[in-house]
């Protein structure tokens, strides 16, 4: 399954290279948690996506700032408190599986809501970066 598409690129290559495999690593997740098989087999994949994505995004966010700094880009401060609010949800979504001993409903909750705002943020937000880098 497939979830990149070139139309999300933004034209910075590192920035890009990031969203790909952000967007494999979702495409994963997803995939082992449709997949047949018992629950507890997938708590392994479960677990390491939670942890990618704490670690990962935190980089990537600090990679996209530092870039939108470079160009002087006009909506960094609102750009950044998207992924702080995006951050706290993350570190909430982990108290939350810890507490519950990653129950099954509220890990397909989840994985919808990461999907969803991954590519709301990459081909919304992050577009903008683009239009703006096309503008100058």
């Amino acid at each position: 399954m497939k979830m990149w598409k070139d139309t999300y690129k933004v034209g910075v290559e590192i920035i890009d290279e990031q969203h790909k495999e952000l967007f494999r690593r979702i495409s994963e997740f997803l995939f082992s948690l449709r997949n047949e098989g018992h629950w507890e087999d997938k708590l392994p994949k479960v677990k390491e996506t939670l942890e990618f994505m704490q670690g990962y995004v935190v980089i990537h966010f600090e990679d996209e700032e530092e870039y939108q700094k470079k160009i002087n880009y006009p909506e960094l401060m609102i750009h950044k408190e998207i992924h702080d609010q995006f951050k706290r949800e993350m570190i909430t979504f982990s108290e939350r599986f810890n507490d519950s001993d990653f129950d099954e409903v509220q890990v397909q909750k989840f994985a919808r809501t990461l999907l969803a705002w991954l590519i709301k943020h990459v081909a919304g937000d992050d577009k903008k970066i683009a239009d703006f880098i096309r503008a100058q």
